[in-house]
């Protein structure tokens, strides 16, 4: 009889649809006066059970017994870690109260990537200005330096052996992305404004078709970008990627959610924005800080490209929490930035030397060279004959 029970609970679990799991809150409060109180995660069936919203509407459980001896309803699952935490911290008489939040609209873990990205993309686009004027012709070593990349080479190795620390190691983390791109941004210069527009739109259609099109083509209907974002065992809710992986590259920012919910109190899930969301559109804006000191124009041009960033990175965590799934960046950040500073150049009747750069300014300067030696030519040689 055992065995035929035992096949009977194996054919019923393979036949049987697979059960999706909730998060929830468990409110405990011990018995002492003042009572303490602690929340704990929870993990649950709404189909089975159906758990108020707020705390203020739920009311304490009292048993889940039935009219059999042996036999219970189970109502929710939670960790063995945290009930041996609950006896040793409110004692062995606790009453509990279930509920189930729901998940903020807005979390404010997007105002501080808000504020990491427009930082980075500004001070990466003002210092390859500054690395315009200044002509660095002191290639020695400097004893500043050796101290400065012993620090860079330390902070890595910290992050690399404790980057599974989510309490602290994404601050590391994240000042590692920030210097990496401001380098970048640095580093590479765009010629022209038709580079830009080539480059930046290309990828526009490579990060809306692995955003958009990839789930279609895909077995399991997932972005291609947003799986690579999140790393192999990550996953995303509401729009908001969420990393829970044992082997991380440091290739997005990654900002702790700050709002309470069970997910929060359940997991550590985080906000994520890829390095490209940065880097792409700081190439622009570097390029108009360098027209502005190639042109003397007061920085209207990197100025106005700066502004129109943060615009781009607002409508994108607006789309973001309307539609609550993962968003290409680009797909705002780039029409933005690009238009803007088209329509600078525009107004300013500047918009053949922005679109050529440098290139058209040395071309302009070896015509006015070549015609200053043609005149000085003319004028010796009436006194040579």
């Amino acid at each position: 009889m055992r065995a035929v029970g035992l096949l009977w609970a194996v054919l019923c679990g393979l036949l049987l649809p697979p059960v999706t799991a909730d998060e929830g809150i468990l409110h405990a409060s011990g018995s002492g006066v003042p009572p303490v109180t602690k929340d704990y995660c929870i993990i649950y069936n709404s189909n089975w059970v159906s758990l108020p919203s707020s705390l203020d509407n739920a009311s304490p459980l009292s048993d889940n017994k039935t009219d059999f001896e042996d036999v219970t309803l189970p109502v929710a699952l939670i960790r063995y870690s945290d009930i041996v935490d609950m006896e040793l911290t409110l004692g062995s008489e606790v009453n509990v109260t279930l509920y189930s939040p729901p998940l903020p609209e807005f979390d404010y873990s997007m105002v501080v990537i808000f504020l990491i990205a427009v930082f980075t993309v500004a001070l990466g686009g003002y210092w390859s200005g500054v690395a315009e004027l200044l002509a660095c012709c002191n290639k020695s070593i400097e004893v500043r330096l050796i101290f400065l990349a012993a620090f860079c080479i330390a902070a890595a190795v910290v992050w690399a052996v404790f980057r599974n620390e989510d309490r602290w190691a994404w601050i590391l983390q994240d000042i590692l992305g920030v210097a990496f791109c401001l380098n970048f941004i640095k580093t590479l210069k765009m010629p022209n404004f038709k580079s830009c527009v080539i480059l930046l739109g290309l990828l526009l259609l490579y990060d809306v078709f692995f955003v958009f099109i990839t789930p279609f083509i895909t077995k399991n209907g997932a972005s291609i970008m947003v799986e690579v974002a999140a790393g192999p065992f990550g996953n995303s809710e509401k729009g908001l990627d969420i990393i829970d992986s044992l082997a991380r590259l440091p290739v997005v920012i990654r900002v702790p959610r700050l709002g309470y919910s069970a997910s929060t109190l359940c997991d550590m899930p985080f906000s994520l924005l890829g390095f490209g969301d940065i880097i792409v559109p700081g190439l622009l804006v570097a390029y108009c800080r360098r027209f502005d000191v190639q042109t003397s124009s007061s920085s209207v041009y990197y100025i106005s490209c700066t502004i129109a960033y943060a615009i781009g990175m607002v409508l994108t965590f607006v789309v973001l929490a309307l539609m609550k799934m993962g968003q290409p960046a680009l797909l705002y950040l780039v029409p933005c930035t690009l238009l803007t500073s088209s329509l600078v150049a525009w107004k300013r009747k500047e918009m053949k030397k922005f679109w050529k750069g440098s290139s058209y300014q040395m071309m302009e300067h070896l015509d006015y060279t070549g015609n200053e030696e043609s005149t000085a030519s003319a004028s010796e040689q009436p006194g040579g004959q």
